[in-house]
């Protein structure tokens, strides 16, 4: 199993970042373009398992798979959700979010993947991972939550 962790200062208030993660799709695609649709399944009341079907755009493709709510937390100065999902029977993949209110003003944005092989061919394909994607992933969030704010 493979993880990696970024971090990134947002200037734009923590509740106003929380909406990309846990709010609506049209919100969500801001930050996730390739998600086409997220239907909630099951929703329990404390958030830790709900379950959502969600589809992912790659290319011409479109793949389906179920998203389960592994952690949840919602005050005013720390917000954070972990969600797990296995993808195309390959992979079993985890992505946590964590908010915590520096100021008013100001979040602290932390995002954590990890990413385990089910078969034992594509574990080559993890030697050559890196963390460009979640690079990529902070920095828009970021890009996303500035210019909106």
């Amino acid at each position: 199993m493979k993880q990696w962790t970024n971090e990134i200062e947002i200037d734009a208030p923590i509740e106003h970042v929380w909406k990309y993660l846990n709010g609506t799709l049209e919100d969500m695609q801001k930050i996730m373009p390739q998600v086409v649709s997220n239907e909630p399944v099951t929703i329990t009341e404390e958030k830790v398992g709900s379950i959502y079907l969600q589809k992912y755009k790659e290319g011409k493709r479109v793949m389906e798979y179920e998203v389960e709510t592994l952690d949840f937390l919602d005050t005013p100065n720390e917000k954070k959700m972990k969600v797990g999902f296995t993808l195309g029977g390959m992979f079993e993949i985890t992505a946590g979010y964590k908010l915590s209110r520096i100021n008013d003003a100001k979040t602290r944005f932390i995002y954590t993947t990890t990413n385990k092989p089910l078969k034992w061919f594509v574990k080559l394909f993890l030697l050559f991972a890196n963390d460009k994607v979640v690079v990529e992933f902070v920095e828009r969030v970021k890009r996303v939550a500035e210019e909106e704010n």
